[in-house]
């Protein structure tokens, strides 16, 4: 099983990075710099959604100009996704729920998974598939770092890890990042879609660099 692991892999690389960029990316030509500022604001892994029909494209310039960047994709819901981002030849993909058949398809084809989970079942379901680096989403709609920490409590001997996304900024990021359930934190408040969108290199790469300080 090649699954998100907090002990080694990408999974470990993503604990060693504490922060991950999620992206949403329109065009393809902001790709390249887009991962040059990200870099150069101290943030070295990122999550490029399928959200758009450039993503994966751009997931494979990055990994072949900006090899210092952690490229994963996310928003995988189907086989032929988890195909696609093979062919990237990105690090690891992401879902925001459990689907076995994906984890199970990406697992036999090689590729790291780390699904996301809300509830006691979805921790269950992932580790049936022996995923134990696991984002949790929506983060702070469904009840933030105490929800977490009630779900996750039946699990605490296993060693399990989780990447919250949704709802977090710089303004509760070191609350998270100061938990031991935390392995990473992910959010699109570095990089959001209008400064992509508007090439504000420059606002990335600050936004990148604040993080970074408060994650050290």
């Amino acid at each position: 099983m090649t699954n998100l692991n907090p002990e080694n892999g990408p999974g470990k690389a993503l604990i060693d990075a504490r922060l991950l960029a999620v992206i949403v990316i329109d065009e393809l030509e902001a790709a390249i710099p887009l991962a040059e500022s990200l870099l150069a604001g101290g943030v070295s892994a990122m999550e490029l959604t399928l959200r758009t029909p450039v993503a994966i494209k751009a997931a494979s310039q990055i990994r072949e100009a900006v090899p210092e960047m952690m490229v994963g994709i996310g928003t995988v819901l189907s086989t032929g996704q988890v195909d696609e981002v093979l062919a990237a030849n990105a690090s690891f993909a992401v879902s925001p729920g459990v689907n076995p058949t994906v984890i199970r398809h990406a697992s036999a084809a090689g590729l790291p998974f780390g699904p996301g989970v809300m509830t006691p079942t979805d921790v269950d379901m992932a580790l049936q598939e022996d995923c134990r680096l696991l984002k949790f989403f929506p983060a702070e709609s469904s009840g933030g770092l105490g929800h977490l920490k009630n779900i996750s409590a039946p699990y605490s001997h296993l060693g399990l890890k989780f990447i919250p996304l949704g709802g977090i900024d710089l303004g509760n990021l070191s609350t998270y990042l100061d938990n031991e359930l935390i392995g990473a934190v992910g959010g699109s408040w570095i990089a959001p879609r209008n400064l992509v969108r508007d090439r504000n290199w420059k606002q990335i790469e600050s936004n990148a660099r604040e993080a970074r300080t408060i994650a050290g």
